[in-house]
């Protein structure tokens, strides 16, 4: 299958292009990229790949099975709508796009044109989400109750290229997307629903601004599930450390994860280490990208009715509307948001 890039910052250089290298099925013919000391990396790396500096004119000069979109956030819809357009199936790295009205249109667009739209959520793919959601799976936690996700970095991931390619990196700058909740907050909008087994009703919020370039860093966040279940999502770049955890609490057990560690207390309170082995902890997770596109080249096989294809999407759905409810919030001091889920025809 032939692919392509749009967007050759770093995400695209240390996770996206290795992950697709590894899978034999695959073949990075292209990259797109507007700055042109992102395209001369691609050329140091990629034997034999052509490079442009246009979306539009690449598109219309390779003839692609997918389009793989690692650009910053604002450009995502744009790039995917393009893809779409040439009957290229699209992968987004996250967020998928920034509105409601947007997820429509690309949603519409790849069921008229009968290809696929994929959201990358690679956490899913991190070792200790994946030994979560098997302990879940396998009943040693009972029915979940509440999850509580802490991301504390000390600031947002950067790019030895320039990422927003005008020295400052994207996160950094509202004009292409940035901000903690779509850096991270879209990653606990995917892990939470996932690991509680069910659809949010709604959020609370409160935000934190950088008084300069006013994009949010800091995040408190509170979603209500069905049946009183709760979770509680902290983020923050203005931590002393970086540092990951979870604590997912059943009717069963609780489960207490710290990067690889995860310690299992069960009802009885024996504690059972159930920690796991990653690669050390960086913004780019290669190996999760990995495993994520040995998902993606059997979608892309199998097309985009494919069920894993069906559920990203609705995931994605859920993420978006949590992202948009977490704002309203947030602007109305807090104040518990309702979620508009929107209905996708996939």
């Amino acid at each position: 299958m032939r692919g392509a890039i749009s967007g050759f910052g770093a995400v695209a250089a240390h996770a996206h292009l290795p992950g697709w290298h590894s899978r034999r099925g695959i073949s990075i013919v292209a990259i797109h990229d507007p700055v042109a000391a992102r395209r001369h990396h691609a050329i140091n790396l990629i034997k034999n790949a052509r490079v442009y500096d246009d979306l539009e004119l690449m598109l219309d000069g390779e003839a692609l099975d997918f389009l793989d979109i690692a650009s910053p956030a604002a450009f995502h819809a744009d790039a995917a709508k393009l893809g779409l357009e040439v009957n290229a199936n699209v992968i987004v790295e996250k967020p998928l796009c920034l509105n409601a009205a947007q997820l429509a249109q690309l949603s519409s667009l790849a069921v008229r044109n009968h290809r696929l739209l994929i959201c990358v959520h690679n956490w899913k793919y991190a070792p200790a989400c994946q030994r979560a959601y098997e302990l879940i799976s396998a009943g040693r936690l009972g029915r979940i109750q509440h999850v509580s996700l802490v991301r504390m970095r000390g600031a947002p991931a950067g790019s030895s290229f320039g990422e927003a390619g005008d020295g400052e990196p994207w996160r950094l700058d509202p004009n292409t997307g940035g901000g903690i909740l779509i850096d991270h907050g879209w990653h606990a909008f995917y892990l939470v629903p996932w690991l509680m087994g069910g659809v949010p009703l709604s959020i609370s919020s409160r935000l934190r601004f950088d008084p300069h370039n006013g994009v949010d860093t800091f995040a408190d966040l509170r979603i209500a599930f069905p049946d009183d279940r709760t979770a509680n999502v902290l983020l923050t770049w203005g931590a002393p450390v970086r540092r990951t955890t979870t604590v997912i609490i059943g009717t069963a057990g609780l489960l207490e994860i710290e990067g690889n560690k995860i310690l299992l207390t069960e009802q009885s309170g024996r504690a059972v280490d159930c920690s796991v082995t990653d690669a050390l902890e960086d913004s780019y997770h290669a190996p999760w990208f990995e495993a994520a596109a040995t998902d993606y080249e059997r979608v892309l096989n199998q097309g985009p009715r494919a069920e894993l294809a069906r559920a990203n999407l609705h995931e994605a759905a859920i993420a978006l509307a949590l992202t948009v409810a977490a704002r309203q919030s947030a602007a109305q001091d807090g104040r518990a948001v309702s979620l508009d889920i929107p209905y996708l025809s996939i």
